[in-house]
């Protein structure tokens, strides 16, 4: 009788663990965002004190004082605001960026390289974890082409911010007659999915390859064929691993990043569908030009998409991007 209850139990108990992993993350961010409520109610009694004695007493420091904590209150309100904004199907998830240089060698190349460099600052300076997934350097300088997972929280609904085409404009280091160049590179950002029910991969639609890793990476996983291509037969998409030791583990991470790719395919005819349903015509952000970054004859960084711009170049390059991720999201 009680070898029956248990098998009774069992299946349920199996499907249930998904969905209690599922509905955990949910409840801490829920979590983080109540403490984040609470210390912002503290932050206001605090601020409404110091007004009080502002008004008791005529002291230069005070004002001072009230003036840095009010600009600190606003921007975590805005952040705050920005957050109640993520609440896409994926927001949550970590994100798989690709940087792919385009047509223009070195220069286009080493433009890849920049933007690399860039997320990889904006990640620590958000306390997100950055690991390289799949590298191919460019022939002289840069990279042409670089796969790489940003892990933390809502880091897909931030960073789908910055899925396009980005242009640079600048007086190029590879010239010798120092002409101005314009180079592009695309950025691609799909959410990282464990699992996916409505995504079906049949293994019959895999066309699997193995080869030897290249670059650093020690003896190991220089000589053996530990490196992993997927290509998706019915839609062509081509992924590929090859930074962890073993065959399995490229394997697994590769299968996490075409799974990925299928879902951020199937949201965005999703959203064509429905634009066509309303009758928009409308440039589709996937693989349009979204952002531009002038070093010359002037400094810009401006969005094509929300009119955003700062001639800051240096800190946008340093990795200060938040500012444009903000007017996306608050536009969409």
């Amino acid at each position: 009788m009680e070898e029956l209850k248990n098998q009774q139990l069992a299946p349920d108990f199996y499907l249930d663990r998904k969905n209690a992993s599922e509905v955990g993350k949910k409840l801490r961010n829920k979590q983080n965002l109540l403490n984040q409520l609470a210390s912002l109610e503290s932050q206001q009694a605090d601020i409404q004190t110091l007004i009080d004695l502002c008004e008791s007493e005529d002291d230069k420091e005070l004002y001072g004082e009230l003036t840095m904590s009010l600009a600190d209150f606003e921007k975590k309100c805005e952040n705050l605001k920005i957050i109640t904004l993520l609440s896409g199907k994926y927001d949550s998830c970590n994100a798989i960026m690709n940087i792919h240089a385009g047509a223009g060698g070195t220069e286009a190349q080493d433009w890849a390289d920049m933007l690399f460099r860039m997320y990889s600052m904006y990640a620590e300076k958000q306390g997100f974890k950055l690991t390289v997934l799949d590298v191919l350097d460019g022939d002289e300088a840069g990279i042409k082409n670089v796969n790489f997972l940003i892990s933390g929280e809502n880091a897909y609904g931030y960073l789908k911010a910055e899925k396009g085409i980005h242009r640079l404009v600048r007086i190029s280091p590879f010239d010798s007659n120092s002409r101005r160049h314009t180079s592009f590179a695309s950025v691609e950002v799909m959410p990282e999915i464990e699992e996916d029910d409505e995504i079906v991969i049949r293994p019959e639609d895999l066309k699997i390859d193995t080869f030897r890793s290249s670059g650093a990476g020690g003896q190991h996983i220089n000589k053996t064929e530990s490196a992993i291509r997927i290509t998706h037969i019915p839609t062509g998409i081509v992924v590929s691993c090859q930074t962890q030791r073993s065959q399995i583990q490229n394997r697994e991470m590769a299968m996490k990043m075409l799974t990925s790719k299928l879902a951020e395919l199937k949201e965005r005819e999703e959203m064509e569908h429905l634009a066509e349903i309303k009758g928009e015509i409308k440039k589709i952000e996937w693989g349009s030009q979204i952002r531009s970054y002038v070093f010359c004859p002037y400094t810009l960084v401006k969005d094509h998409r929300t009119g955003y711009e700062t001639s800051d170049i240096q800190s946008v390059m340093n990795g200060d991007i938040q500012e444009f991720i903000n007017a996306y999201l608050q536009k969409i």
